[in-house]
């Protein structure tokens, strides 16, 4: 091992001493500052160390692709989480984000699941899913592990006694008296609303019981859980003892998740790209396809470290290789729309030379302004005619160009949805990245 390795390999223990023993990330970067490879740990120091201990094999123990990677790390940073469930779900957000190349894992579109309650149903199910509803359903998750959620599923059905069944169960369907209930009702997991052997209202007090139960800290049943152990234990019975030892377990893994808007999956919620690209043609008046959406966000915090983020899409769906930061260099203080011309400016100097292919839409997050703003930046350009729209947060409204009236498509409409999608994905990359890792030169593709 030559003399400069030497130094480098122990100039990185020496950083690695002071990370915290707790759970995070950590980041392998190479010369240029470009992530490497995410990995999480429950103990940062030690699972970053691990990697640089003198005299260990790593192609025995890692294998080549491992080797090589920590051959290339010029440095190693870390992100600090509250728990280890925060590491796991930051991390797949942040490796289809960023793409590693040492990264073989959670770069395709695989979720974490949710538990979903289908509170708009006469007699809502609870369910597993990794596509919720549009509407008409409460979430909790995404959860880490999907198979202490099924697990727990079948604890808390016997507990409160909902349906899982994917029955359209209607409470003016007289038919439903006739209705065979299936086993759960004779084993006392369900109380069968199918058959009508329980009226609306009641089931509505379960939904309502099991809501405030996933909300809440789940002391009482916690506190009934183990008074009935504890006497079981007392009585002997041991394996009636390690039953309930096993779902109080499980109940309180409960916590082992997110939440809905904390840890946005977008591509869980995405329409029918085909359908969705049709409609949006339509609306543009254009007879040529849609192919190329890019969305544009910023973020700053007091008009401090603003940042920049474009998404591209193609065909409906995410292309992450297209996506790019930028740094705000012009703007000083809180000026969305100038940050938002500054972004325009540098992102399609390259179309303008014929370097770049131009998008058939450009999406800027926000209202009627930031849309003038974006178009006054394609004006000055000089730019060849551009579609460009801009959808606002809350009320939803999307205002095309060369009109000053928004456009209000109902929430099921597709093209609704791929624009939310875009705009969520633009300003999540700008969100997301500026608050957790403001701070952290983390990224290689630097704009």
């Amino acid at each position: 091992m030559s003399a400069g390795k030497n130094c480098k390999t122990e100039t990185i223990r020496e950083r690695i001493k002071s990370f915290p023993t707790g759970p995070g990330l950590y980041f392998m970067k190479d010369s240029a500052d470009k992530v490497l490879y995410i990995g999480k740990a429950n103990n940062l120091r030690s699972r970053a160390a691990s990697y640089f201990q003198p005299g260990s094999d790593l192609i025995a123990s890692r294998g080549p692709k491992i080797t090589e990677m920590v051959n290339r790390v010029a440095s190693v940073d870390f992100l600090e989480t509250p728990n280890e469930v925060e590491a796991v779900l930051t991390e797949a957000r942040l490796i289809k984000d960023i793409r590693p190349p040492y990264n073989t894992d959670l770069v395709d579109n695989k979720t974490f699941p949710y538990l979903e309650i289908t509170t708009s149903d006469d007699f809502p199910g609870v369910y597993i899913t990794r596509k919720p509803r549009a509407h008409g359903s409460r979430l909790f998750g995404p959860f880490a592990g999907a198979r202490d959620l099924r697990n727990v599923l079948v604890v808390l059905q016997k507990i409160f006694k909902f349906r899982t069944c994917k029955l359209n169960i209607k409470d003016d369907d007289r038919r439903r008296k006739f209705f065979r209930p299936c086993l759960l009702y004779s084993i006392k997991q369900c109380t069968a609303p199918c058959g009508a052997k329980i009226e609306r209202r009641q089931y509505k007090k379960i939904i309502t019981d099991l809501l405030r139960f996933l909300r809440s800290k789940r002391s009482t049943i916690l506190r009934q859980l183990n008074r009935q152990m504890a006497e079981a234990s007392e009585a002997l019975e041991y394996e009636r003892a390690a039953i309930f030892r096993d779902r109080i377990r499980l109940i309180e893994r409960l916590d082992r998740r997110g939440s809905p808007d904390e840890h946005v999956q977008p591509e869980v919620f995405a329409a029918d790209p085909t359908e969705a690209l049709v409609q949006l043609r339509e609306l543009l008046g254009t007879t040529e396809p849609v192919r190329i959406v890019e969305g544009i966000d910023v973020a700053n915090i007091s008009g401090a470290e603003a940042v920049g983020s474009l998404v591209k899409f193609i065909d409906g769906r995410p292309f992450r290789s297209g996506y790019r930061r930028f740094k705000i260099k012009t703007v000083k203080g809180i000026d969305d729309y100038a940050m938002i011309a500054e972004v325009v400016r540098r992102r399609y100097k390259y179309a303008l030379r014929g370097e770049e292919l131009w998008p058939d839409l450009v999406l800027i997050d926000g209202g009627l302004g930031h849309l003038r703003a974006a178009e006054k930046a394609f004006k000055e350009m000089e730019a060849p005619p551009v579609r460009i729209a801009s959808i606002a947060k809350k009320e939803e409204d999307i205002y095309l160009q060369g009109t000053s009236e928004p456009l209000k498509l109902p929430a099921r409409s597709p093209a609704r949805k791929l624009l939310q999608y875009v705009r969520d994905e633009a300003h999540r990359f700008a969100q997301h990245y500026h608050h957790i890792l403001r701070g952290k030169k983390m990224f290689g593709n630097k704009a």
